[in-house]
Parts: structure tokens; sequence; C-alpha cells
């Protein structure tokens, strides 16, 4: 699937010094996605991964630098949208099931949206709990992430 594997591939180079695709192609089928070269270029071009010095004089590839929300906004919603299966609140917790494997760069995604109301996330394996600031209206936020998610 594209969007877990987007996500994952956000995910790697956000953590890990991946220095080319081929590495990136081989952290991917460590993890059971079996992908080509040619399948990791393409997405690198479309997540505008790009490459930067990694301090040992070597380059790796990172998110474009800048104010995540701006940059990958639109691309952040697609995959949330592509990895979300469901949401409820309790109090002022969201709770967001996702595709299996993917919660951790769902929750990455809800942070760099910067939506206001938000005080953070803390993903599992297929799920996110999203804190709501104090003073702020789950349920306003809950309609927020369904409107983005597409639920």
């Amino acid at each position: 699937m594209k969007a877990k594997r987007q996500m994952r591939i956000i995910e790697l180079v956000s953590q890990n010094v991946v220095t080319s695709q081929e590495a990136l192609c081989e952290a991917l089928a460590r993890e059971g996605i079996k992908v080509t070269q040619a399948t990791v270029s393409r997405d690198i071009k479309e997540l505008n991964l790009v490459r930067v010095p990694s301090g040992d004089g070597r380059y790796k590839y990172a998110l474009m630098p800048g104010d995540p929300s701006s940059v990958y906004r639109e691309r952040f919603k697609k995959l949330f949208a592509d990895c979300c299966l469901d949401m409820e609140s309790s109090g002022n917790i969201i709770l967001v099931k996702t595709i299996e494997a993917t919660a951790a760069a769902v929750g990455q995604a809800i942070d760099a949206l910067n939506l206001p109301g938000i005080l953070g996330c803390v993903a599992g394996d297929d799920a996110v709990l999203v804190v709501v600031r104090e003073g702020v209206s789950a349920q306003e936020v809950l309609d927020s992430l369904r409107k983005i998610a597409g639920l």
C-alpha cells in the first residue's frame, strides 16, 4: 500500500540516517515492505525529500527544511486520510484508529498540521491518542480531524 509505505518512509528518514535509495529499500524490506528502487525514487519525489549533510561527511534524506505544516500540509492530509480507519473522543482525548503500523506516522502528520487545540499525540502500532488542550472542545477537534480524514 502506497500510503503506508510513504508514511513509513517519512518516519525512517525522520528518525534515522538514510544515505541512499538502496539503504531506504533495505530498511523497508526489513519491515516486510518489498519495494524497488524505482518506486522509492518516485516516493522520494512525491514526498519532496531532500538530501542534507548528515554531519559526518555524508548526505542523508530528510523532510524539506522549513515549517512542515506549510510544506507538507496537503501531503500529510492525504496520507492521514489514507491511513485513518475511525476516530472517537472521550473527555479531552481522541482515539484515532489507523491501518496497522501507520500510527506513528499518522501522529507525526497530526502534529505537523499544527491544528489549534491539539497539545500532542502518542502513537502505538495501530492507534494514536490525541490530547486536546484544556478549554478546547474535543468534539470540535474531532470534527476537524474527521473532515481531514474524510470520515
